[in-house]
């Protein structure tokens, strides 16, 4: 039996819960904050059951993306919790949402990055603590403005020490405490 379908309004709070205590929260990313604050954080649900379906939404995703004013809409989180639920048919996506960008000639100007409850960085174990720093609750294309990036980047001293600084935030966290950040 398949688990029940749950709802936008579940997916969206569910997805936001984890933006603001994980992401924002832990400072996994030092630029979600700004962009949440003034509420410029688009968080659209699809409701593919088809890689073929998903890759029509992302598209739509990123023609949204293009043509609204960056003042209000400055990234967008596309959730899919009906397609891709294992992790490396969802990477082997990637390549194709990438193609998506470069077929709607939108390279240079938005960037996909990638958050899924299973996902696991080349070179670590699945129970690897650092891999949560991309697990979502809900399979996630993040769209993001290549201009927002090179502003907050500019911003931001020692960008390079990110990842490991991440790396040792969680392992100092722990599963346990990953797991209370959303009890």
């Amino acid at each position: 039996m398949n688990p029940p379908i749950p709802d936008d309004d579940s997916v969206i709070a569910a997805t936001r819960l984890w933006l603001e205590r994980a992401v924002i929260g832990l400072n996994l990313c030092p630029f979600a904050k700004a962009a949440h604050v003034k509420q410029r954080v688009h968080i659209a649900v699809s409701a593919a059951t088809t890689p073929e379906e998903l890759l029509e939404d992302l598209a739509r995703e990123l023609e949204d993306l293009r043509d609204a004013d960056p003042a209000e809409r400055e990234t967008s989180l596309l959730v899919h919790p009906q397609v891709l639920q294992d992790f490396y048919d969802y990477n082997d996506f990637l390549d194709t949402a990438d193609a998506a960008v470069a077929a709607l000639e939108l390279e240079g100007e938005i960037q996909i990055a990638s958050f899924h409850p299973d996902y696991q960085f080349d070179g670590t174990a699945p129970g690897d603590v650092e891999n949560c720093s991309n697990r979502s609750p809900y399979p996630c294309l993040h769209l993001l403005r290549e201009a927002s990036i090179e502003q907050a980047v500019a911003s931001f001293p020692d960008i390079e020490s990110v990842p490991a600084r991440n790396i040792a935030t969680l392992r100092q966290l722990g599963y346990p405490g990953w797991q209370r950040l959303f009890d």
